[in-house]
């Protein structure tokens, strides 16, 4: 396999990467913002998704700069488009009516 390929599938790999590590962090807050015990979805959480991001970018860069700095941008844009898709897909339907203030207050609920 020529090195042009193996540069190409490393930018693949972190883009993969990035989208299990930041895919998993938006369904983590989703999940333990619900939950009765979060710190222990956040805290498993972020052990599960560092764990696979770093064995990843380990396995992926063979010892090599060239694709692990390849990987890290594939990192990098998964992040952009996963924030992106959160962003454009807000969780709430609606924002409650302003306060006096003219400012909405979308921690208030709607009745």
């Amino acid at each position: 396999m020529n090195e042009t390929l193996k540069l190409v599938l490393a930018g693949g790999a972190g883009v993969m990467l990035g989208a299990v590590f930041f895919g998993g962090l938006w369904w983590t807050v989703r999940k333990g913002v619900a939950s009765k015990q979060p710190a222990l979805w956040f805290l498993g959480s972020l052990l599960l998704r560092m764990g696979i991001a770093l064995a990843g970018f380990y396995f992926v860069s063979g010892g090599q700069w060239r694709r692990l700095a390849l990987c890290l941008v594939g990192f990098v844009m998964a992040r952009l488009v996963i924030a992106r898709l959160v962003v454009t897909r807000p969780t709430r339907k609606k924002l409650s009516p302003p306060d006096p203030g003219g400012r909405p207050c979308a921690l208030l609920p709607i009745r």
